[in-house]
C-alpha cells in the first residue's frame, strides 16, 4: 500500500478523527508537553513522520521546528496547520539533514511501518546532537490486554504494519544507536472492546481511564505493560 491521502482514512485511521479534543488531538498534545519538558527552548525539532502536521504545528512557540515524511500529499496539507515549520518530503531511513541537527526528535508511530527501522533509528541518532533527546512511541507486543484481543489488537490491523517487535527489541535498537535510555512507559488502554457484551462508553471510561489521566496531565506513570504503545524517551550519548 502506497502512503497517499487514503492512507487517513483506512485501517487503524478509519474512525480517528483529528477534530480539537479527540483521542488523536490528546495524543499529539501529550508527545509535545514531552518534547517541552525535555528539550531546550530555542532549539532545533524534528518531527520523522510528521504526518499532516498537527504535533510539529504544536511546537512553533518553543522550538526552531521542522518535520519530513514520506508521503507527500500529507506534507503538503500540512503547510495548512504549520505556519513556521520548515516540512519535507523524506524516507525515515535517509534523513536530509546534517550530522547533530537537533535537540529534539520524535518519531511517533512510524518505525513500524519501515522496512528497515534500525536503519530509522541510526539516522535519527546521526542528526540528533550529543544530550539530546529522541522520544519514540510505536505499538506494544508485550501490551498486558492484547491477549484479550487476539487477532483484533489494534497493532495487527494496519497491513503496513510490517516492524511490530518486542519492547526490549526496540531498546535495543535504540541502545545500540547510542541513546541512553531515560524513561519506557506505556499510553494505556483506549482498544475497546477488550470485553463482549459491555458497552464501549463504560469500557472507555474503566480502561481508558488512566492513559486519559497521564496525556491530560502529562504526568508519566503507567508502566510499559499498560498500554497498546509504548513510548520511549533516550537520551543521545
Amino acid at each position: 500500500m502506497s502512503f497517499d491521502e487514503n492512507y487517513f482514512s483506512s485501517h487503524t485511521y478509519a474512525n480517528i478523527t483529528f477534530a480539537k479534543y479527540s483521542m488523536y488531538w490528546w495524543s499529539n498534545r501529550f508527545h509535545a508537553m514531552l518534547a517541552r519538558r525535555y528539550g531546550r527552548r530555542g532549539s532545533r525539532f524534528l518531527e520523522v513522520g510528521s504526518g499532516m502536521g498537527h504535533l510539529t504545528g504544536q511546537l512553533e512557540d518553543w522550538f526552531e521546528t521542522f518535520g519530513c515524511d514520506i508521503n507527500h500529499w500529507a506534507v503538503k496539507q500540512s503547510k495548512e496547520v504549520v505556519r513556521e515549520s520548515q516540512l519535507q518530503t523524506a524516507s525515515a531511513q535517509e534523513l536530509p539533514f546534517r550530522d547533530d541537527s537537533f535537540n529534539v526528535v520524535i518519531i511517533k508511530h512510524i518505525v513500524e511501518h519501515l522496512p528497515d527501522p534500525q536503519k530509522a533509528i541510526e539516522e535519527i541518532a546521526r542528526v540528533t546532537e550529543p544530550g539530546g533527546t529522541l522520544i519514540l512511541a510505536t505499538p506494544n507486543l508485550d501490551s498486558l490486554l492484547k491477549p484479550w484481543k487476539g487477532d483484533k489488537w489494534i497493532g495487527y490491523q494496519d497491513p503496513t504494519h510490517i516492524s511490530l517487535k518486542p519492547p526490549a527489541e526496540w531498546i535495543s535498537h535504540i541502545e545500540g544507536a547510542g541513546f541512553t535510555i531515560m524513561r519506557v512507559f506505556a499510553d494505556g488502554f483506549w482498544d475497546v472492546p477488550y470485553i463482549r457484551f459491555v458497552p464501549n462508553q463504560i469500557q472507555k471510561l474503566f480502561f481508558g481511564s488512566l492513559g486519559g489521566l497521564q496525556a491530560i496531565t502529562g504526568f508519566v506513570f503507567l508502566p510499559m505493560r499498560w498500554g497498546e504503545s509504548i513510548i520511549v524517551i533516550a537520551r543521545k550519548r
